[in-house]
């Protein structure tokens, strides 16, 4: 049978190993600051995917409307 001392040891133990293992881990303000950059260069590639998306399409509907226009193809409303 465990004594109050065994116990106490026991929880001593556990607390000292939980410490050491929650050690490595990152506080609250550096995760949100990780993630703050993160989410920056999220948004940065986004507005950077959105701008060459128009480019394309402002670069590929011309051509396209020649080749239709060439190949008497009626171009859906």
């Amino acid at each position: 049978m465990l004594t109050q001392k065994d116990i106490d040891e026991v929880e001593e133990l556990i607390r000292t190993t939980v410490k050491e293992e929650i050690s490595h881990l990152s506080t609250k303000d550096e995760f949100y600051g990780k993630m703050d950059k993160v989410m920056g260069e999220l948004k940065e590639i986004r507005e950077d995917f959105k701008v060459m998306t128009n480019k394309v399409y402002k670069n590929h509907e011309p051509r396209i409307q020649k080749v239709e226009k060439k190949l008497h193809i009626q171009t859906p409303a």
